[in-house]
């Protein structure tokens, strides 16, 4: 397949584009790399004897364990090159090929973040000028958003269905922009990037089909625009087909793809990475080694530890556990729903995730009614507001997640948020017939 990667110059903003690379953090790469016989008195990091660590031992639930001592726990505690750990960034690189089998693999990198929430924001930090618009799936991620905030972008906002992001609603919002931009005389600018979060989407919990990928992603490229491709629940996909990523359709270098283990290995290892041109993957290097130097150097070799015994077969097979078990979290929760809510609420079935998003009948906005009352209910839900592109609108969406409590809970949780929509449902009649 044949290949032409975009401009990077003209996503790469000037605030990120001044960056130059750190000696002594280039330094250290080369610590990683130089034959053992080799001498450095280069490098300022600490001396691992001083260190009150004698080793770590690990044991995992299927029986399997190891040990951290020595030299490798001098290395687990020491400081790395900013990229990430070496054998776990090969790891990665391997992982992400044969997972998603991207075009011109040879032209990306992956880089170690702690979390994908940190590539994320490495990624807009890089390319987003102040007021500069973005498009966005509505409702979003609202980690995202509060990335966003202070740029102080326009936000560009694109209806989702039951299969997220809808085609036709992203067309006709960049023709309309294009026109405004055009009609402007150079106060509008054309957006650089789009936010999209394919699988499980968090708040929605749906999952965009093949044929909607590539619809999207066309359009994309006749509208040259980054694709931020947020897939941390794509080991939680509900659905009975494997689904391509964004990146396995890449053929022009403009995805940015964010990867975590938070949701099926452990959200306190901070463990993610961003696959992306190497262009990019380099500039959001120079950006970590301005900032927190490089991730948990003691995360990321327990978890190259654990990805090296297990392998990938082993690996996959834990996911799949994982899947299976929030899958019937899922229905549990649906069951209560189904029992307490008909009538009161309407609901799409979430085809990955961890979460429903349900609307509320007959109440404009929830958020006084679950932040206030709710509360006093001993019941706590996310009101819709979080989540949308523009948060001060009313709102009459909750997100209820399914990922903790027990099936016990779950079910007192949605008989008590029904008496809660009824109560609010009568006291909003009394208001309106005072009014009148």
């Amino acid at each position: 397949m044949e290949c032409t990667f975009v401009d990077y110059s003209y996503f790469i903003n000037l605030h990120s584009s001044r960056r130059r690379p750190l000696l002594t953090r280039e330094l250290t790469k080369l610590h990683y790399m130089a034959p053992k016989e080799a001498i450095s008195l280069a490098e300022g990091m600490p001396n691992e004897l001083t260190f009150p660590f004698e080793k770590l031992n690990v044991v995992m639930k299927d029986g399997s364990s190891f040990t951290l001592k020595g030299q490798q726990l001098g290395v687990a505690l020491q400081y790395i090159p900013s990229q990430g750990y070496p054998p776990l960034v090969q790891l990665l690189r391997e992982f992400t090929q044969q997972m998603h089998q991207p075009p011109a693999w040879d032209l990306r990198d992956v880089m170690v973040t702690t979390g994908s929430q940190d590539g994320i924001s490495k990624t807009i930090e890089m390319c987003l000028e102040e007021g500069e618009p973005v498009v966005v799936q509505n409702p979003l991620y609202s980690g995202t958003e509060t990335v966003l905030k202070p740029f102080k972008p326009t936000l560009i906002p694109i209806a989702q269905d039951h299969d997220g992001m809808i085609p036709e609603s992203l067309r006709s919002a960049l023709q309309d922009w294009e026109k405004k931009c055009l009609l402007s005389n150079g106060e509008y600018k054309m957006p650089k990037l789009m936010y999209i979060n394919p699988t499980g989407s968090n708040p929605t919990g749906t999952t965009m089909p093949v044929e909607r990928r590539l619809e999207v992603y066309r359009i994309c490229c006749e509208y040259n625009l980054l694709i931020l491709e947020d897939d941390a629940y794509c080991f939680m996909n509900f659905t009975e087909t494997s689904l391509p990523s964004f990146l396995s359709l890449d053929t022009q270098g403009r995805v940015v793809r964010f990867d975590s283990l938070s949701k099926v290995l452990s959200s306190g290892l901070r463990i993610g990475w961003v696959t992306a041109a190497k262009p990019l993957i380099q500039n959001m290097e120079l950006h970590i080694q301005s900032s927190y130097l490089h991730s948990s150097t003691l995360s990321q070799v327990l978890t190259y530890n654990l990805l090296n015994n297990w392998g990938f077969e082993k690996l996959l097979s834990h996911f799949e556990s994982v899947r299976n078990y929030y899958k019937a979290r899922r229905d549990v929760t649906l069951a209560a729903m189904d029992r307490h809510l008909k009538g009161l609420c309407e609901w799409t079935v979430p085809n990955g995730g961890m979460f429903v998003w349900i609307k509320v009948h007959g109440v404009a906005d929830v958020y006084d009614m679950l932040m206030t009352r709710g509360i006093k209910k001993m019941i706590t839900f996310v009101p819709g507001h979080a989540f949308m592109a523009d948060p001060a609108e009313a709102c009459s969406y909750i997100r209820a997640s399914y990922s903790k409590a027990t099936p016990k809970q779950t079910d007192k949780a949605m008989c008590l948020l029904a008496e809660l929509i009824r109560e609010e449902q009568e006291l909003l009649r009394r208001k309106l017939e005072n009014c009148t």
